[in-house]
């Protein structure tokens, strides 16, 4: 594991006080910190949220804000403090939780997610700009390498994330850049409906969507997590929006417009999953191209967590959307 800190930083205030007035605390990184069993733990920090990576399950296992006990993102509380293992995905425990990301269309591949995009280890770096870096090792399913950048800005509620796809060996590849994030399960998911969007109920019904747990309510498509069976929708926006009890989540993704799309076209989904595993996952899927040797590939979110302050969530997905200019 390559590491360009040789001990770990401490954490800074939320505010610097200087010259009698408050300013911005920098972004502070700190590593090998103790977290829900793991000790390899990376936390970046702003004094207004903060990112919790765990390299050794290749996972962004938390996002939440300051002062918080949890965050928005699913963590299996079966898999703590556990490490990763060749196949996770056969274990009766699941999924680790958190963010990851797997090549696009699924049907590349099927079931189970290829190897070192699911079930490897990553090695991280802190250049030294107030980023870190996750590594993986090259997929011998796919001959691509992925890096994930994690930038936070000083006094700022959002994080940017951009997924690099590097194709490294064997033949030419079709992949697109696919991110998940597991969240809990929300008072309720949302996809705006874009202008002119391609999908004529303003979204793309991906499997077993029954009429009960997913509504148009305008210009929003409103999802809720069903108890008994797994559901998915999409469509061709840029943001979803996830509202809790406590916290609102938005996920902004860049979609081309013009390049093909996996999914029918969906660069954003929701996938609800039932009991007794109760979470919601959050999906972007980049252009698809194909990769040769030499080439690279990329996706950026902007991830955005604030308080809850409106009753109706619908109004809170309307809040997170006029900030995004929606």
């Amino acid at each position: 594991m390559r590491v360009s800190l040789s001990r770990p930083l401490v954490a800074v205030a939320a505010c610097l006080l200087v010259g009698g007035r408050s300013i911005a605390a920098p972004v502070a990184v700190r590593t090998a910190v103790h977290y829900r069993g793991w000790s390899d733990a990376v936390i970046l920090s702003n004094g207004r949220v903060e990112a919790v990576l765990v390299p050794s399950v290749g996972r962004w296992m938390q996002f939440r804000r300051i002062g918080s006990k949890g965050g928005p993102f699913w963590e299996n509380p079966a898999l703590a403090g556990k490490p990763m293992t060749e196949k996770p995905w056969e274990a009766s425990h699941g999924s680790f939780g958190g963010d990851k990301t797997w090549p696009a269309p699924q049907s590349a591949w099927n079931w189970p997610p290829p190897d070192v995009f699911d079930a490897a280890p990553l090695s991280f770096r802190v250049p030294g700009d107030g980023s870190v870096i996750l590594s993986s090792p090259v997929s011998p399913r796919f001959g691509v390498r992925t890096e994930r950048h994690f930038r936070l800005k000083p006094d700022s509620d959002s994080i940017e994330v951009t997924t690099i796809y590097e194709k490294v060996q064997g033949p030419p590849v079709e992949v697109g850049v696919w991110v998940i994030t597991q969240t809990q399960d929300p008072v309720a998911a949302f996809l705006p409906i874009p202008k002119g969007t391609r999908f004529q109920e303003g979204f793309s019904h991906q499997w077993g969507v029954p009429t009960n747990h997913v509504v148009v309510r305008q210009d929003w498509v409103e999802l809720r997590r069903d108890k008994a069976a797994s559901h998915k929708i999409g469509n061709d926006a840029g943001q979803i929006v996830w509202v809790g009890k406590e916290w609102v989540l938005s996920i902004q993704t860049d979609r081309d417009a013009a390049a093909p799309h996996a999914d029918e076209g969906c660069s954003t989904e929701i996938y609800t999953n039932p009991d007794p595993t109760p979470y919601v996952e959050l999906e972007t899927l980049g252009r698809l191209q194909t990769m040769k040797v030499g080439d690279r590939l990329s996706a950026t979110n902007r991830y955005t967590l604030l308080p809850r302050r409106l009753k109706d969530p619908l109004e809170e997905a309307r809040r997170m959307g006029a900030s995004s200019g929606h």
